[in-house]
């Protein structure tokens, strides 16, 4: 007992015992930070796995949802694709813009893109077919012959740019119903990124909760959150937004998005000018057209409230003059 003691109590052994534990210590930490790596290298490859993973799982769910009648992608299959591709219409009509169009309209996939070179190769036939019908052999009016052919040309060239007037509307009407929408998906948007949600994650709720107001804001929503996780370039992402609305608020949002991202810019400063920008744009487009009621009221006042008012002012006058004549005579 008394050599333990004497052995505690000796000056160089505890020196010796604190080099000692400090030595293990320093081994403990070297090791530590060495297995680090490797702990740090295998949860990496987890996260990787993982995100793997779900990627699969939406590319099933999205493969699935896209095979039914409501999917944002539909299978080129039927007979309009064989017309098509037995005609080349493809290249007979051939317009480097069309795919964007289709894109901004709201059709994605090929068949969309088939259907539209089928009905405008088949269109201009279908019209002067019905027209020929109509002004020839069903009444012929007593119109002349030429005249006639004249009416059935120019239905032949309705029929040809039928489609494209009708993507067009669709363009338009697409375009509107999403920028009514924008400013409050922006204000949704900053609430959720200043909240801590990542902006995959942002995205993605304020498509579910956009859906009441705008069903194509939603979509498009929804797509940009697909891209962000599968592009290899987030910048992509924002691009084909921007592409697909083809709308200056919407360009600039994805311009500051995309150098938010790229020079580390705070993104709810960003979101929060962007908003009010887009805000006022839709104020000011509200004011465009209320500016333009007024020219547009003219020829529906001319043709049918100024006629109204004439008879509701001059009918008791000329029913007056009238009881005063037959008095007189």
């Amino acid at each position: 007992m008394g050599d333990i003691i004497g052995f505690v109590t000796n000056l160089q052994n505890l020196l010796s015992m604190g080099v000692g534990v400090l030595v293990f210590a320093t081994l403990v930490t070297l090791l530590g930070s060495l297995g680090g790596e490797a702990k740090l290298e295998g949860r990496m490859k987890a996260v990787a796995e993982r995100r793997e993973e779900l990627k699969r799982r939406s590319r099933q769910a999205i493969a699935a949802q896209g095979s039914g009648p409501h999917g944002l992608r539909h299978s080129d299959t039927g007979f309009k694709k064989r017309v098509v591709e037995r005609l080349n219409l493809t290249k007979l009509l051939e317009d480097p813009k069309v795919a964007d169009k289709m894109a901004q309209a709201g059709y994605r996939g090929p068949k969309p893109l088939t259907t539209f070179y089928f009905f405008r190769f088949s269109m201009p036939f279908v019209m002067l077919a019905l027209a020929v019908l109509y002004v020839f052999v069903l009444n012929d009016f007593g119109l002349t012959v030429m005249v006639r052919l004249t009416i059935c040309m120019f239905a032949a060239v309705i029929g040809f740019y039928g489609p494209n007037i009708f993507l067009a509307n669709r363009i338009a009407k697409r375009r509107a119903s999403i920028m009514q929408a924008f400013p409050d998906a922006l204000d949704l948007l900053l609430i959720c990124v200043e909240a801590g949600m990542s902006i995959e994650a942002a995205i993605q709720k304020v498509s579910q909760e956009i859906g009441g107001s705008s069903i194509d804001l939603a979509e498009e929503m929804t797509l940009l959150s697909a891209e962000l996780s599968y592009l290899p370039d987030r910048r992509l992402a924002y691009e084909g937004l921007a592409k697909r609305t083809n709308h200056p608020g919407v360009k600039s949002v994805a311009t500051a998005m995309t150098q938010a991202e790229t020079y580390g810019t705070p993104l709810g400063s960003a979101l929060r000018t962007m908003a009010k920008e887009n805000r006022e744009m839709r104020l000011s487009a509200a004011e465009k057209k209320a500016a333009a009621l007024p020219a547009k009221l003219t020829v529906p006042m001319i043709l049918f409230f100024l006629p109204v008012l004439f008879i509701v002012i001059l009918t008791p006058a000329i029913i007056s003059i009238q009881d005063t004549m037959a008095k007189g005579g």
